[in-house]
């Protein structure tokens, strides 16, 4: 025999056993076979005279946990009792949580439907898709241990694992292709989380014996490679980023196997690609809600924790991009330290804001940066807490914070933009919502140029957060639960499709393009100039501008123009009293603040809806071809300090409504004036004394007339106009900005 050929049969069998040692994903390996899978330098430091025991491989990770993983194990009990003193609610949440689950399944549960629930009634594909992430397994674990370390709930998650395995052998689980595939990357990567939590919770107790911790691991090993082999490419969503934070933290608790090292590299190599791709420039994740991008920071910092706990090196690139998550939530908090409700935030139906404190925390305790200290809560979620290191712990309970330098600002890449007078409690902010994700639009509503406000602590123009499994989804992310204008019965969302799985998510198959003219934040004046073709399909152009006077009101102006008549609407969220009917409408709240939404222009009707318990008014113009809405959103700290409804002349903060000293050429022209300083609304000329501007078309301009005169056009267009003062003739070229 040559040598070549006797070289190629040596390769060839090597070869062969380095395919073998490779973690299978079709099987889960038995616990006596998990040696074999080993590297060479971990067989070393477990053999015996060669041989590796059951005990002595579990023994050997019990060890390995111990060091790598989030919290030490022999320290649960410990850890459990603080926990529970720094959230006295969390024994009832689990224990409702642990029993609502041990009531619904059996331990040894069906994974693919049709099954039915332990009482006998049909099992959704919204709960398939529920216990495929065992989110509530972990509350099982905690029940555990409130029940006297009673071990039937120990082993109810040794079962339930098992029962999964089986299973999978039999091929009688849901598939991706049924729509709620149990190894779907979003709920494979959430399961890999829970069980990982799990095992660590359990590792020091007697009843989890080491041929069940072998067994969990053999099953994560499996569940590992699965995640490797069917997330070669890039796939846009937090689905896949879910399931590549949990590979990677496999292959860094697990990296004693072969070929952990490669599910490292493709996972940190594809989250950097996420981190690049949906991190867009301005910090924001790029679903454009709150909660999937606190979703996505939860699943970059699990990673970054535990390569940090085993001295693994982080790209700065990556490092930079995870810190701009947290700095983003800086910038678009509200003043009490709440975040707006943006699309399909889900944590809380119908809420009307967002608590961001917990994830500020994480954000402080990974970076220290004061201004995200700022809106960081002393202590974290209890979500997070078994996250950290007690070292962080006493951190974050001596944090520095210090507050935000941030005033109006912009998201151009994601499309919000903020116009903030401080962050005193009592301060004022608004957000414009102005963008649309390309790509993914599955997560945003109906929301295109909508606003949403606070003033005087209260969210004095809401948006409500949504939850998938409830029947009125589509209400809740559509227009007529929003900020909006609207033409007709048109709303912005249109092709409302629910999706195949049945877990009641849903999404628009269209909504509008928003085009963003301007936006210019100044000491005393911010403009926005927007619009969006949503109304396009029935003839109708339309745009939107918000302006913020002095940091004291905003005015919005709805433009509406077409050929054909149409009925115009605005659409106000919030519970109103109709004060001079249709013009004026109230709201107020319990510390006696309030809002005004004010009219400038005369309307038609006003009509009142709700449901939830929230409520909305319809401001409408009807039978027209062209209107203009310009409502005045005037926010009061006080009674004495609302729109005086019996007053001739309305007075708003010392401004005063079509008071002006200029002799205005308009139609329907309106103006607001306060001392020197005038706001016009469709206006083609303006004279005072000697001077007289022409504007070549009509339009919106904010004019001070002190020592010298100053023109901030309103509108979205360049605008020519002409000066004569003193019989001396100027032409300028106007746009917003200059």
């Amino acid at each position: 025999m040559s040598h070549f050929r006797v070289f190629l049969i040596y390769f060839l069998f090597c070869a062969t056993i380095a395919v073998a040692q490779n973690i299978p994903s079709d099987k889960v390996i038995s616990h006596d076979e998990l040696g074999d899978y080993l590297t060479n330098s971990a067989k070393k430091s477990i053999q015996v005279n060669g041989e590796i025991s059951e005990t002595r491989l579990a023994l050997y990770f019990r060890e390995k946990f111990s060091e790598r993983y989030f919290f030490d194990w022999q320290a649960v009990e410990d850890r459990l009792e603080d926990y529970t003193k720094l959230y006295p609610e969390s024994k009832a949440y689990h224990s409702e949580r642990a029993e609502d689950h041990l009531t619904k399944f059996p331990a040894e549960v069906q994974w693919k439907l049709p099954f039915n629930y332990q009482n006998g009634t049909p099992v959704n594909a919204y709960a398939v898709r529920h216990l495929a992430r065992q989110h509530k397994m972990v509350d099982i674990g905690y029940y555990y241990f409130y029940n006297n370390k009673d071990v039937e709930y120990l082993n109810y998650f040794t079962n339930q694992l098992a029962s999964l395995n089986t299973a999978f052998s039999e091929n009688k689980y849901e598939t991706i292709k049924d729509g709620n595939g149990v190894f779907e990357a979003f709920r494979s990567g959430y399961r890999i989380l829970n069980w990982l939590h799990l095992h660590n919770l359990f590792l020091g107790q007697a009843e989890y014996s080491d041929e069940e911790q072998l067994t969990t691991i053999a099953t994560l090993l499996q569940h590992a490679q699965h995640m490797y082999e069917h997330n070669k490419e890039f796939k846009s969503g937090n689905h896949q980023t879910r399931g590549l934070s949990a590979l990677a933290m496999l292959s860094i608790l697990l990296k004693d196997f072969n070929g952990a090292d490669e599910w490292y590299n493709h996972s940190m190599k594809l989250l950097g690609e996420h981190l690049d791709k949906e991190i867009n420039e301005d910090g924001f994740q790029f679903e454009r809600t709150i909660h999937y991008h606190m979703s996505d920071i939860g699943n970059y910092f699990y990673v970054y924790q535990l390569a940090q706990k085993s001295n693994l090196k982080i790209d700065k690139i990556w490092e930079a991009k995870l810190e701009s998550l947290f700095s983003t939530l800086a910038k678009v908090a509200f003043p009490d330290k709440s975040a707006p409700v943006l699309s399909d935030d889900t944590d809380a139906p119908w809420a009307e804001k967002n608590d961001i404190s917990g994830t500020m925390a994480l954000g402080y305790l990974l970076f220290e940066n004061p201004e995200i200290g700022y809106s960081a809560s002393n202590k974290l979620s209890p979500k997070f807490y078994w996250n950290a290191s007690e070292a962080q712990l006493v951190k974050l309970k001596n944090k520095q914070d210090i507050l935000p330098q941030y005033k109006s600002l912009s998201f151009n890449d994601t499309g919000y933009y903020i116009m903030r007078e401080g962050w005193s409690s009592n301060d004022k902010m608004l957000i414009i919502s102005a963008g649309l994700d390309k790509n993914k639009p599955d997560h945003q509503h109906g929301d295109i140029l909508g606003v949403q406000a606070m003033a005087n602590n209260n969210v004095i123009l809401p948006n409500y957060q949504v939850r998938y499994s409830l029947p009125d989804l589509e209400l809740f992310k559509n227009s007529m639960t929003k900020n909006v204008a609207l033409v007709d019965d048109q709303l912005q969302g249109k092709d409302y499709k629910s999706n195949k799985g049945g877990s009641g998510f849903g999404k628009f198959k269209k909504l509008p393009t928003p085009k963003v003219f301007a936006f210019e934040a100044r000491e005393n004046l911010d403009v926005f100039i927007g619009s969006h073709d949503g109304f396009e399909n029935v003839g109708v152009k339309y745009s939107r501008q918000v302006i913020n006077v002095d940091n004291d009101f905003w005015i919005v102006k709805d433009n509406f123009s077409s050929k054909e008549k149409h009925n115009y609407k605005q659409v106000w969220q919030g519970h109103y009293s109709l004060e001079n009917t249709p013009n004026l409408l109230r709201s107020t709240f319990q510390n006696g603040s309030g809002l005004d939404v004010f009219q400038l222009q005369a309307i038609d009707t006003l009509k009142t809806e709700g449901t939830r318990g929230k409520a909305w008014s319809i401001a409408s113009k009807n039978n027209e071809t062209n209107f203009q809405f310009i409502t005045v959103l005037f926010p009061f700290k006080t009674y004495d300090a609302r729109v005086d409804e019996t007053s001739e002349v309305k007075n708003l903060k010392g401004w005063k409504l079509n008071d002006s000293k200029w002799e205005i050429e308009g139609d329907n022209a309106v103006s607001l004036t306060k001392d020197n300083t005038s706001i016009f609304f469709n206006v083609k000329q303006l004279k005072y004394k000697g001077t007289t501007i022409q504007f070549e078309n009509y339009l919106d301009v904010w004019i001070q007339n002190e020592n010298d005169l100053s023109i901030i056009p309103l509108s979205e267009k360049e605008i020519t106009v002409t000066i004569n003062k003193d019989h001396k003739t100027k032409i300028v070229k106007y746009f917003v900005g200059t």
